[in-house]
């Protein structure tokens, strides 16, 4: 088993994919009149599989931070080189922190918190049990 991706409640949709498309996502699809609504499919460039799908019902009420989801993570290949990339589209990033990985935060317009990771050098992608040994 693994992980395919997460929706994503999104309170405007043309806002949203704005956001995510200037993070560096690519929409793959889009599947109107579903019972949640409109699901648009995004996967960053270079990746392989969709990992994000928002889901647009203007009828289900509220969305944003507390009504499931804490936050996601992207890894970055050069933080420094992204933080400048978001800062030229007018998104701005939460200082550099340095816990393991470098990290920082962003957020999205409907208050999401976003965690940019940059791995050392000699770490392989994604988080594995070494991490916690």
């Amino acid at each position: 088993m693994r992980t395919l991706h997460f929706g994503l409640r999104v309170s405007e949709l043309e806002r949203s994919l704005a956001f995510y498309t200037a993070v560096g996502y690519e929409v793959v699809g889009t599947v109107e009149g579903t019972a949640y609504g409109t699901l648009t499919m995004l996967q960053l460039l270079g990746d392989d599989f969709v990992t994000i799908e928002l889901v647009y019902d203007p009828a289900s009420g509220p969305t944003g931070p507390g009504v499931g989801i804490n936050h996601l993570v992207i890894q970055v290949e050069s933080l420094d080189a992204t933080r400048a990339d978001l800062a030229a589209k007018g998104i701005e990033a939460g200082p550099v922190e340095n816990p393991g990985p470098r990290t920082c935060w962003i957020t999205d317009p409907d208050g999401y918190r976003i965690e940019l990771v940059q791995w050392p050098a000699d770490h392989p992608d994604g988080i594995t049990k070494g991490d916690f040994a």
